[in-house]
């Protein structure tokens, strides 16, 4: 009888010391679940952060240098110009058919392929010495950058979940703004005590190490996007004054931007200034502002509405446009950061005014604005260098206070729509 009670009693304390350490075993395995999870996430966010700003040091490496290639190549300054729009327009053309291939492809070979390609294309850029062959070469790099941004951004919003795909494309956004100027400091600082040409040694090497740490460090897919039935088509799109108004506020505000920091050596490197490569370059640090601008733009807008923030953005970017006129350095530096916080306020609140528009279609819709966002880039560069050319650096300030309606339109219709 003794045998069986101590039995009963050993199987129950067996039991509950099952119980327990199991318990015991799922709380530790819970937070050690979580430490690993962070540590996972953190070397993703780390992956996506390196490998969008080593894309975005190859878009502008020139843009600094612009005056010492046009002597270099003895080249027309339009013509030298397109060592940056050739970039932008490749960007433009391969963005839409990328962004559809990122949804039918595994993203492994799709970067692979692209980080080996726009580092090919930036070696050919060191070692050339035929200006279209250099031109060629940056619009080939221009092609394939899509391939490590579109894609990558296509990828994480299929394989992260919600909680997360939001800090991850934190990171993807500051990437973006530190990458253009690294590109920038790269190719100015490099010119001096090496040759500018190294500086696409420089960011071809970034790029490579960047590509394979993204390949080897990405994970797989695990969560299945849901299938949106009768998607709203690209033409469906653009017909839609709505959305519309907000592509073309996405090409005007970045034809402004880009005209400005494109030609931005020419005006210093001339009288009254009379900068050097170097003291020029320095000057682009106030591209720092766009990594706090946007998120701060972004509570804003919550707050205040898109269409008031598209207001007060196109009214900063436009006194930093009067600013950056007068021929003084001090207020030529409150105007580019005033440049800066316009242009990424705008920016900032056209993207969120979009996306609060969409029930369907969101892949496509996001696709086409950053279509348009680069055709405005390179329309702004290429036009406004002609109108440099023809009336110097007031013509295009001019040019660019015109362009400025078309944000400020979109705000105004916005804020009367309701959308506010």
């Amino acid at each position: 009888m003794r045998k069986n009670k101590d039995g009963r009693f050993i199987r129950h304390f067996t039991n509950c010391f099952i119980i327990l350490t199991a318990t015991k075993f799922s709380i530790k395995d819970t937070k050690l679940f979580e430490i690993m999870a962070d540590h996972s996430y953190f070397r993703l966010q780390f992956s996506v952060f390196s490998l969008v700003a080593a894309s975005f040091t190859n878009i502008y490496v020139t843009q600094p240098v612009l005056p010492v290639l046009q002597h270099e190549f003895s080249a027309d300054m339009v013509l030298v110009s397109f060592s940056v729009s050739a970039v932008i327009l490749g960007i433009a053309i391969s963005n839409l058919p990328l962004g559809f291939l990122a949804d039918r492809v595994p993203i492994r070979p799709i970067i692979l392929t692209g980080g080996v390609l726009v580092a090919a294309g930036g070696l050919v850029c060191a070692l050339t010495k035929e200006l279209w062959i250099l031109i060629g070469a940056r619009f080939l790099q221009g092609i394939f950058i899509p391939s490590l941004t579109t894609c990558l951004a296509a990828y994480l919003a299929k394989t992260l979940p919600v909680a997360r795909l939001n800090v991850v494309m934190g990171s993807y956004v500051s990437a973006t703004v530190l990458g253009g100027l690294c590109g920038r400091l790269i190719g100015g600082f490099s010119h001096s005590p090496l040759h500018w040409r190294y500086a696409f040694v420089s960011a071809s090497a970034l790029t490579l190490v960047a590509t394979l740490t993204a390949v080897l460090g990405l994970p797989r897919a695990t969560r299945d996007t849901p299938i949106q039935h009768n998607p709203i088509g690209l033409l469906g799109l653009m017909k839609r004054w709505d959305f519309l108004r907000i592509y073309l506020c996405a090409a005007g505000s970045f034809a402004i931007f880009s005209s400005v920091f494109n030609y931005l050596p020419y005006r210093l490197t001339a009288r009254p200034f009379g900068f050097s490569t170097e003291r020029t370059t320095l000057l682009y640090l106030v591209y720092v502002v766009g990594i706090f601008i946007g998120p701060t733009a972004g509570r804003l807008s919550n707050r205040f509405g898109n269409g008031n923030i598209l207001i007060a953005g196109s009214f900063v970017l436009g006194g930093a446009l009067v600013l950056i006129l007068i021929p003084s350095i001090t207020p030529v530096i409150l105007g580019l950061l005033g440049t800066c916080a316009g242009f990424f306020t705008i920016h900032a609140a056209a993207v969120g005014s979009l996306n609060r528009k969409l029930s369907t279609g969101q892949g496509r819709a996001n696709a086409l604005y950053v279509l348009f966002y680069y055709l405005g880039g390179w329309l702004g560069i290429t036009g406004s260098g002609i109108a440099y050319k023809q009336g110097g650096w007031s013509a295009l300030i001019f040019i660019s206070l015109l362009l400025l309606m078309i944000p400020i339109g979109a705000g105004v219709v916005e804020r009367k729509s309701g959308h506010y």
